[in-house]
């Protein structure tokens, strides 16, 4: 008994420990309610297991919630599945699979193109009219056939970047014509099944689903996917996605492109395929999403974090994100900068 009191101090001490590492982050959480919500759930992940997990409201992390922008992740994630099966390949032009776009003068347009938001065609309005506009259409087939006929090219592919929903919604469009499968059936057999995510979905039964910004999921099953790709492509011992391609992921892919439009919330990041990145080697990626999930990955720290909301919020503002990074970084001793 005397040598038992010692250790269980000990341990006592080490998760008290732990849990104030994390506590500028869980007041961060408490002081941002009226922002963020009185329903959150927070996880981070480190070395193979949840080092720390908080939950505001009723709303645990089992419990599914729109993932908003970071659902494109996700769709570049299917993609290149498909690129290591030789599906296709990122510099492959739509119009192999999409006729209908050389029809239309556009068959330069590639698959990298598409994921990295650079393809040129004449970008959605925005606002209202933009939302209008996609719940008029009731199949992706349908939603990417307009932008082939009715959509001019602005510039040549490869020139600007702007940041829409096209290129991940015809992205999801060929993966339907070479797979002979709809969308959000392909991506839970192969993404989702695999990396045991039965409550995330990209079904939509009212309107076109969205590659772009359609998916719900919980923190949990998001975190499987993120650790995923922390791990250079394996979960629970098997090879997702080969590690070229999670590299290929989280590399700049817009060259030289003139940014034409990038949110302001995501002012100052470079872009990769489906991805954020804060940092040119890639070292710390994120797919935040700018009225919903905070999501991001420190490959340096070796950690990856999500805080999700029950329900989409108004645009949140890029210093509450830098906050939290902040303080999450800092509670990893590391010579990341």
């Amino acid at each position: 008994m005397k040598m038992l009191i010692p250790a269980v101090c000990f341990l006592f001490s080490f998760y008290l420990s732990d849990a104030q590492n994390f506590s500028a982050v869980e007041q961060l959480m408490l002081n941002n309610q009226k922002v963020l919500g009185d329903d959150q759930s927070l996880l981070i992940y480190k070395d193979g297991k949840i080092v720390y997990q908080k939950t505001l409201g009723d709303f645990r992390p089992t419990v599914q919630a729109p993932l908003g922008e970071s659902s494109q992740w996700l769709t570049a994630a299917l993609l290149m599945m498909m690129v290591d099966e030789g599906k296709l390949s990122l510099d492959d032009n739509v119009g192999k699979y999409l006729p209908i776009f050389p029809k239309w003068m556009k068959s330069y347009v590639t698959i990298r193109h598409c994921l990295s938001h650079t393809t040129g065609i004449e970008a959605d309005k925005a606002g209202a009219a933009k939302l209008f506009q996609r719940k008029s259409f009731s199949t992706l087939e349908e939603e990417v056939n307009f932008y082939a006929e009715k959509r001019d090219i602005a510039t040549n592919p490869g020139l600007w970047f702007q940041y829409n929903q096209m290129g991940p919604a015809i992205v999801g469009r060929v993966l339907e014509v070479i797979t002979k499968k709809k969308f959000d059936r392909l991506i839970q057999e192969k993404l989702f099944r695999p990396l045991n995510m039965r409550f995330t979905t990209f079904s939509n039964y009212t309107s076109a689903i969205s590659p772009f910004d359609g998916a719900k999921s919980t923190a949990t099953e998001y975190m499987n996917f993120m650790s995923m790709l922390l791990n250079k492509g394996k979960f629970n011992g098997k090879q997702i996605i080969s590690e070229a391609s999670v590299a290929e992921m989280m590399k700049v892919q817009t060259g030289t492109a003139l940014n034409k439009y990038t949110p302001p919330f995501m002012t100052g990041f470079s872009y990769g395929l489906g991805n954020w990145l804060e940092t040119t080697n890639g070292t710390a990626v994120n797919c935040v999403s700018q009225n919903s999930p905070f999501v991001w990955m420190d490959f340096c720290r070796g950690y990856a974090c999500i805080l999700l909301s029950k329900k989409e919020q108004d645009l949140q503002k890029r210093e509450l994100y830098n906050q939290f990074r902040s303080a999450t970084d800092a509670a990893f001793s590391s010579n990341c900068k």
